[in-house]
Formats: C-alpha cells, sequence, structure tokens
C-alpha cells in the first residue's frame, strides 16, 4: 500500500505540477503579445504627444518634424478643433476627404470614444482645442461601452483563483477517471512483488492494463516455488545422508577402536606393535569425533537439534569444561590459564548447557589440534554493560591472516585445500557458531595476544538478568 500511495503521489504532482507549468505559460505568452501588441501603437500616448508638439505661429499650426514623420510611418492623420467655433484649424496633408472639418459637442464626444467615419480617432488636448489622431481602420478596434462594475473589478482576483481552482480539480478528475483502470491493476502487481521475497506462492489476476505483467509474476512465483521444493528435498537427502552414513561407521569404528585398544594394552606384544595400535585407535577417535561434529553441524544447520533452554551460569560452564580438560591432560602439554575475575560468579542466560559445554570445549580442542608441540590456553568470562563474553586464547602457531579472513567470511567449513597433512580450522569452530548463533549470540576470530589464535563468543545480557 505504501507504494501504491507513493506511486498516486507521483502522478497527482506531475498533473499538478504541469497544470500550474501550463498556466504560468499561458500567462506569459498572455502578456507577451498584449506588450508587443500595445507597443506598436499607444495611440492615446501618440495624440498627446501630437498635441504637445503643434504649436500655433503667425501664419497658423505647426506641427514638429519628428511628429510628422512618426505619424506618417504609422499611417496616422491628425487635425486640430478649435473649441470656440469646433471648426478645424489645422490637419495633416493625408486627412481622408470624407473627414468632416465641422463638428458639433455630439460629435466631438463621439469620436472620442468611438471612430470618425470608421477610421478609430485618439484625442489630445491642447490649449485652446482638441486634437485627433486617425488610424486606419483597420489597425485598431475599439470597445464602444468601456464600462465595468466597480464590484466584479473588485471582485476579479478571486473569480480568477475560483476559476483556476475549478479548472484544476476538473483536469484532476478527468485524469483520475482516465486513470482509475491502471490504478486498480498497480496495486495487486505491487502487493505481488513485495510478496515475492516471503517464499510464499504468489498468484495475481491476469486482467486489466498490467495482465502480461500479472502473468511474469505468477511464473516467477512458480520458478521461486519449484527451486523452493528442490532445494528443500535436497537439503533433507544431504542431512538424512549425513545421518546415515554416521550411524553404519559407528559400529565398524567402534570394533576398530576396541581391537585397537586391546592391541594397544597387550604386554606380550612388541613396544612398536603397541604403538602402532595406540596411533590407529587415536586416529579412530578422531574419526569418530569428526562424524559426531559432522552429525551434529548438519542437524544444527536444518534446525533439527532440538535446544532445551533453561537458565544456565556462564561462569561455571566454561569453568567445568576447563576442568575437565586439565583431567584429560595427563602429559601437561596443554596447560589452561582460568583469567576470570574471582568476584564475577555467575553470568545467566537461558540456554542448552551441554551445547553451551560443546562450544567451550570444541574451542579449547581446537587449539590442542593446531599445536600438536603443546601451548598455553586461557580461558576467561566477562562482563559488560551489555554483553557477557568468553575469551578463549592460546600462545601457539597462531593463524596467518588469510586464513584469517577465510574464518570471517567463508560460511561453510572448508577452510584450507592445501593438502590433507596440514590441520585446517573447520568444522569444529562452524559448530561453535551454529551453538552460539541458536543462542542469539555471535562469535569472532582473531590473533592472540601471544601470536596465538583468539576467539571472542558474546552473549546479549538478558532484560531481566539479575547477575552478581
Amino acid at each position: 500500500m505504501k507504494d501504491i500511495t507513493k506511486l498516486i503521489r507521483r502522478f497527482v504532482g506531475i498533473l499538478l505540477l504541469s497544470t500550474v507549468l501550463v498556466i504560468v505559460l499561458n500567462i506569459i505568452i498572455l502578456a507577451a503579445i498584449s506588450a508587443s501588441q500595445t507597443a506598436n501603437g499607444r495611440p492615446w500616448t501618440t495624440a498627446k504627444e501630437t498635441a504637445e508638439a503643434l504649436q500655433e505661429t503667425e501664419t497658423g499650426y505647426v506641427l514638429s518634424g519628428d511628429m510628422t514623420e512618426r505619424l506618417s510611418g504609422e499611417n496616422a492623420w491628425a487635425i486640430y478643433i478649435d473649441n470656440d467655433t469646433l471648426e478645424v484649424k489645422w490637419h495633416t496633408q493625408n486627412l481622408p476627404d470624407t473627414v468632416p472639418l465641422h463638428y458639433t459637442i455630439s460629435d466631438i464626444a463621439s469620436l472620442t470614444r468611438g471612430y470618425i467615419d470608421g477610421y478609430p480617432t485618439y484625442t489630445g488636448e491642447c490649449e485652446n482645442g482638441l486634437v485627433v489622431v486617425g488610424y486606419p481602420k483597420d489597425r485598431y478596434w475599439k470597445h464602444m461601452s468601456p464600462s465595468w462594475d466597480y464590484d466584479f473589478i473588485k471582485n476579479a482576483p478571486y473569480t480568477v483563483l475560483i476559476v483556476i481552482g475549478v479548472n484544476v480539480f476538473l483536469i484532476f478528475l478527468i485524469y483520475m477517471i482516465a486513470n482509475s483502470k491502471l490504478l486498480k491493476s498497480v496495486k495487486p502487481i505491487t502487493n505481488g512483488i513485495q510478496a515475492l521475497p516471503s517464499g510464499e506462492p504468489v498468484y495475481v489476476r491476469e486482467k486489466g492494463l498490467l495482465s502480461d505483467l500479472a502473468a511474469k509474476i505468477n511464473q516467477t512465483s512458480d520458478i521461486l516455488q519449484k527451486q523452493k521444493r528442490n532445494l528443500q528435498r535436497k537439503e533433507t537427502a544431504r542431512a538424512n545422508w549425513i545421518s546415515g552414513v554416521s550411524h553404519d561407521i559407528r559400529t565398524p569404528l567402534s570394533m576398530v577402536m576396541g581391537y585397537a585398544g586391546q592391541i594397544e594394552d597387550n604386554e606380550s606384544l612388541p613396544e612398536s606393535e603397541r604403538k602402532k595400535a595406540r596411533i590407529i585407535r587415536q586416529q579412530s577417535t578422531k574419526m569418530k569425533n569428526l562424524i559426531n561434529d559432522l552429525n551434529l553441524a548438519s542437524k544444527l544447520e536444518y534446525n533439527m537439534q532440538p535446544i532445551h533452554p533453561e537458565p544456565v551460569n556462564l561462569v561455571a560452564i566454561a569453568r567445568q569444561s576447563v576442568v575437565d580438560f586439565i583431567n584429560l591432560d595427563m602429559e601437561e602439554k596443554y596447560p589452561i590459564e582460568w583469567n576470570t575475575d574471582e568476584a564475577l560468579t555467575a553470568c545467566v542466560i537461558n540456554g542448552d548447557k551441554e551445547l553451551l559445554r560443546r562450544a567451550i570445549g570444541n574451542l579449547i580442542t581446537n587449539s590442542q589440534t593446531h599445536n600438536p608441540d603443546g601451548c598455553t590456553i586461557s580461558v576467561c568470562v566477562r562482563k559488560s554493560d551489555t554483553e557477557y563474553k568468553i575469551f578463549v586464547e592460546d600462545n601457539g602457531v597462531g593463524v596467518t591472516d588469510e586464513k584469517l579472513e577465510k574464518l570471517r567470511t567463508t560460511p561453510h567449513y572448508m577452510m584450507s585445500d592445501s593438502g590433507t597433512t596440514e590441520p585446517r580450522h573447520g568444522l569444529g569452530l562452524l559448530i561453535v557458531g551454529q551453538i552460539v548463533s541458536a543462542h542469539n549470540g555471535t562469535v569472532s576470530f582473531d590473533h592472540g595476544k601471544q601470536g596465538g589464535f583468539a576467539v571472542t563468543i558474546s552473549f546479549p545480557i538478558p532484560k531481566d538478568s539479575h547477575t552478581q
């Protein structure tokens, strides 16, 4: 509806602007034409200037040469009527023969507002008489009864505004009636276009002026729905395949791990054979963890992993994760430092305890995996004004700028193509991101302060939280 309103406003704005521009243009053209017409003659001014230029001498009346040339240039003639005798005492040489040389008062009144023998005449006052200037019969038209009602003149501006307003309204009304069908056709089209991104089926009636466009929208909706169904089938098949493969591999892998463990514990075998069995068991354990991670990542991606939110303490979860890994590090190759402020005892959010422990455990495991020669791992929980933050950092070999950029921008977990022998940050970090995202949090990666790898997990503080 906003787009329809915007479209209507645009149409109406263009209409009103066009109307105003046409009216203003007409006024300008009319004024220009009127000015050009009056500039050619100005007959009343010419008559006045003729009267002023007429001079009485001992031999009679004489008109100045400039004024004579001006009258001749306009093909006009002039006479001078004496006040006392009402006789013509002077006239130009081109005076028509039909123009009388004697006048009565009524004749003078008539010629002042009208004509003499069809010649339009204009008067100018002299000291002792009247100068009359006449023009060719087809030069000017004179209104014989120039009387106007005063109220009409006084109300003329309001009348003009009313007329303009009525004209604009009529133009607008005609415009709206003429475009009503177009507007009716545009509304369902815009509604259909706005509904396309929602992913729901869209159908627009294919009628009206924009029926072709409606048909294209319907075709686009059908294509999108078909693509959506195909994508859902592919994703479902992918998730089912991952789940099935994970299930099928667990049993033979468990047998491999069991037999490898038995061979490793058999003291009657040579140490070299037991070492090979230990390597088989360790690699099998990595494969099992990888399969579990792959299955969990698939479930989280397609919202198949149930999340059981309840109030959980991030400080307690992080501390327990640290304790678990310390207990497993029998060789003490990966000492873990707990750098959380002792005054911070609780950071409570609504979340799944096991998934959050899995996320922190994956970060610690990631540091161990990428530092086979050992490193020190630091875990810290902090509280800001708006967030709880968990920091996991090591002082190991770190990560290159190129791989760090891939971690930040690549949406999947295949972070390295350099070969199978190079450890890569990948599936474990993907699961961390999915778990944190499911809890409305964010994950960021960076270089550690001591040259290693650092990960920061942030969760917004609940509004009703009462943490210490």
